[in-house]
């Protein structure tokens, strides 16, 4: 069978997310696997330039992993009509504004989340892509995590019953940057530019409840900056203006009650970076990124209440495992391949940019929560 080029143009991936996942674990993966195979048995073999404004950092990680194409000049880029595909994992400020341009160019949009800094702006850029009718889609990478892949087994068997209730914690201690360097980059930590944990994973949370376990109908949300003062990569001080932690309660249709800690100012204390315990009438679950444990309502234990004597029931002896019966390739690759599939030959793609576009709308709720503490109603959505 034959094999198909398929030119993209890859914008922010200097970063950790677009360096890693993206360009490393996905872009190249697919590459050193010979391509996508297509529903014909044909392949598409995609060929990146990486594009960024410090041209020595750009060719500098081309020559390392062996990419041939690099550029600093985006525009120039833009012009060519042999890359069919824009791609940006950059800041979320710039978002907006270099979607836009590449769907004036004719590109089709692949991007990170969020897909704006606020819902107006987003969806302007998913009008301008239906109107100029190229395809687009955003990053949703935590469905297709083992650990998510296997809820969604869960729920789709029946295992649950009628779901009652999700509790996901997420975050770890980010450190301050001043006698440990920070995980993560100090404009994190500011909202003038583009920073919040709201802003950052409240997008994530969007998209994991709808898709999982029912759509977002409302938001109780509680942000605060745990941490007021950090140091930057130049090891200078500087004040966060942005939310560190948020404290989020969700409405979903069919009832379901969901609540989501986020921290970088939390130690952790259970099985993964992120857990969600998912409880139904027949059964409950608890998933991370790759496991899951289940508890079935015919073995769920009689605890007995006693403060006066220490508890000698094993709770977690109780649960069993999810066996690992399919396999799962990275998550990020896996969308990466459904969405060269969509572009190439139309197949089905779930996640367009409205899509993202919902995630930044529940952000913007959860914001006006916040600075009105009061439940948001969040309503059904269309370009």
């Amino acid at each position: 069978m034959s094999t198909k080029r398929l030119g993209i143009i890859m914008h922010g991936v200097t970063g950790r997310m677009g360096m890693n996942q993206h360009l490393i674990r996905s872009i190249l993966a697919i590459r050193a696997q010979g391509g996508v195979t297509l529903s014909d048995g044909s392949r598409v073999m995609p060929d990146p330039i990486l594009v960024g404004r410090n041209a020595e950092k750009i060719r500098e990680l081309a020559q390392r992993h062996g990419v041939e194409r690099w550029t600093d000049n985006l525009d120039a880029a833009l012009a060519n009509p042999d890359d069919t595909i824009f791609f940006d994992a950059g800041t979320t400020q710039m978002r907006p504004t270099l979607l836009e341009a590449a769907i004036r160019a004719g590109k089709h949009v692949y991007c990170e989340k969020p897909i704006a800094t606020n819902l107006e702006e987003a969806l302007r850029v998913v009008r301008l892509a239906e109107e100029a009718g190229v395809k687009n889609g955003t990053v949703q990478d935590k469905l297709f995590l083992p650990g998510l892949q296997k809820l969604k087994m869960l729920r789709d068997s029946g295992f649950f019953g009628k779901i009652l209730s999700v509790r996901g914690e997420f975050g770890y201690w980010v450190f301050e940057g001043d006698w440990q360097p920070a995980q993560r980059p100090s404009w994190n930590y500011r909202e003038e530019d583009g920073g919040g944990i709201i802003l950052d994973m409240v997008c994530h949370w969007r998209y994991v409840l709808d898709n999982l376990f029912g759509q977002v109908k409302s938001v109780s949300c509680l942000g605060a900056i745990h941490i007021p003062e950090r140091w930057d990569e130049q090891g200078k001080r500087y004040q966060a203006t942005a939310d560190d932690a948020a404290y989020a309660t969700f409405e979903l249709e069919g009832g379901v009650i969901a609540h989501i800690n986020s921290s970088w100012a939390t130690r952790v204390y259970r099985d993964d970076l992120v857990t969600f315990q998912v409880d139904g009438t027949h059964g409950s679950a608890v998933a991370g990124l790759s496991d899951c444990v289940i508890q079935p309502r015919q073995g769920t234990p009689r605890p007995v209440w006693n403060p006066d004597q220490k508890q000698t029931m094993d709770f977690y002896a109780t649960w069993q495992p999810v066996p690992d019966n399919q396999p799962t390739d990275n998550g990020f690759k896996t969308q990466w391949e459904s969405f060269i599939r969509h572009v190439v030959e139309d197949a089905p793609f779930d996640h367009g940019l409205i899509e993202g576009a919902k995630g930044v709308q529940l952000v913007e709720a959860a914001l006006k929560s916040w600075k009105e503490r009061r439940w948001v109603d969040v309503p059904s959505l269309t370009a």
